[in-house]
């Protein structure tokens, strides 16, 4: 058993030597910076390029600090560039969005899940099929449907589609999946239908899949460029993913970096907040990379 618990790439009697111990912190070490550039790099940047001149990101784009700051430069991309009303736009279109694949991924794994429908198995392979088709080939059908039910231009145009999505289903499936079954039918045993069952017995357990499914639904709403600019045409309703490459053709490089930062901020406070949730449903799924 402890020759088992020593394997691996490094042994323990390999560890106790000084050169290879003072190796692997160095390689840890190595390893830690090299993340912390991968992920806080571009945000560092992008904060950098907000609050620089715009001389500064033309004359001397690599450069790693400002010459002077210019915390206006916020100030003006809220007011100049109205980033606070694109904002403000994102946040319908992500909360509507967010609404409905929740909606979605929770009822449609309870009734894979617990229900379990004469042809669920057939029901459950269709919508894995849908992982393997990528999201441009419908495009145009897609637009089509928003068109003929006269949904261009309007918030549902972007909220009924974020409900397709097969990857919110899985993930939650097996969440059910894992839950013990002698709970069901205990509820069952009580009387309890499937409306009592799906929310007194099976949501109160399942907060730390629901923190996942939100992030997951959030992220891919709040980053989605191609569809809200196919779907939403007026300038007016755009979210700030879609009216900040349109701006950028006439405002300022910095004002426009701000802007960036400005819908780079939400999405990474929300995840600060949450993590310990999201790790926990992330472990409970058995979803690994």
């Amino acid at each position: 058993m402890s020759d088992a618990r020593a394997r691996g790439i490094v042994s323990d009697v390999d560890r106790r030597r000084t050169g290879v111990r003072w190796s692997l912190r160095l390689t840890q070490g190595f390893l830690l910076l090299a993340t912390l550039a991968v992920g806080l790099g571009p945000i560092l940047w992008t904060a950098k390029g907000a609050l620089s001149p715009t001389q500064d990101l033309l004359r001397e784009p690599l450069r790693l600090w400002p010459s002077s700051l210019q915390p206006e430069n916020l100030t003006a991309a809220w007011t100049e560039l109205r980033v606070g009303h694109y904002l403000f736009n994102t946040v319908v279109l992500v909360g509507g969005s967010w609404l409905v694949q929740l909606l979605v991924a929770a009822t449609g794994a309870f009734a894979l899940s617990v229900l379990k429908p004469r042809f669920g198995r057939l029901v459950y392979g269709a919508v894995l099929a849908t992982l393997f088709v990528p999201g441009t080939v419908s495009l145009v059908a897609l637009y089509l449907t928003v068109l003929d039910l006269s949904l261009v231009d309007t918030p549902w145009a972007v909220w009924l589609p974020a409900g397709a999505h097969a990857f919110n289903v899985l993930i939650m499936k097996q969440f059910f999946d894992a839950l013990p079954s002698e709970l069901y039918q205990a509820a069952q045993v009580d009387g309890a239908g499937p409306i009592r069952l799906f929310w007194q017995i099976v949501m109160p357990m399942s907060r730390p899949i629901l923190a996942v499914v939100s992030l997951l639904a959030v992220m891919d709403a709040w980053k989605d460029f191609l569809w809200p600019m196919v779907a939403i045409s007026d300038a007016e309703s755009q979210p700030l993913a879609v009216a900040l490459p349109r701006l950028a053709e006439t405002a300022e490089q910095n004002q426009v970096i701000a802007g960036m930062l400005v819908a780079i901020v939400p999405p990474l406070l929300l995840f600060l907040t949450f993590q310990r949730h999201i790790v926990r449903g992330i472990s409970f799924t058995g979803l690994k990379g």
